[in-house]
């Protein structure tokens, strides 16, 4: 069996080719996912024209199709955001609202599109947030359908009212280090699993 592949989608508010905090977290998770022999590759969802809305395709110009079918053919799927007062950005707000219009694609056995896949997350800011914005999107991947791993996160804060970014930092602290690595091996661990033996069919 192939090994699982990954896709991160970088939720910063800032087009290419601006520095983005979070999309060097969501690099140093794909490196960790290459430690475990899975391959990924890093979307910037804000370099898109991606339209408000919960289907599939809400036509007239939406690039959302094109996002969608990366994530169709993806294992595992990263979804890395600031933390903008307190909660995840709208850019990834976005996302979760397009994916649950997953919940009427269902395949033969009646299993919603993103059944099988493993969710994972992480969070940079210079405030507190990251874990109740773990939490929201936890929740929402999982409601859609996504497989949650064990210590399935990664984040990294920055002390009150500071003005460092995760970008700014000479090296990655340990603790952030070994988290990312944590989070990595066991989403491939359960990518993994999930490709050997998917869920059951939906009655």
């Amino acid at each position: 069996m192939a090994d699982p592949t990954a896709l991160a989608l970088v939720c910063t508010l800032q087009k290419s080719p601006a520095e983005s905090s979070s999309q060097l977290i969501a690099r140093h998770a794909l490196d960790a996912l290459a430690d475990s022999d899975v391959k990924g590759e890093i979307l910037r969802v804000v370099d898109y024209d991606v339209h408000p809305g919960v289907s599939a395709d809400e036509g007239d110009g939406d690039q959302w199709p094109e996002i969608r079918k990366r994530i169709l053919a993806a294992d595992i799927v990263l979804v890395a955001t600031p933390t903008w007062v307190g909660h995840m950005s709208s850019v990834a707000q976005r996302v979760l609202e397009r994916l649950d219009a997953e919940l009427s694609e269902t395949d033969d056995a009646g299993r919603p599109s993103m059944v099988g896949k493993v969710g994972i997350a992480a969070v940079v800011g210079n405030e507190d947030g990251a874990h109740k914005i773990v939490a929201d999107l936890f929740q929402a991947l999982n409601d859609i359908g996504f497989s949650v791993p064990a210590q399935g996160c990664t984040y990294w804060n920055g002390e009150a009212m500071g003005s460092t970014d995760y970008r700014d930092l000479d090296s990655v602290p340990d603790q952030v280090a070994t988290t990312t690595k944590a989070m990595a091996r066991n989403a491939a661990h359960l990518a993994r699993l999930l490709n050997t033996e998917g869920y059951p069919a939906y009655e």
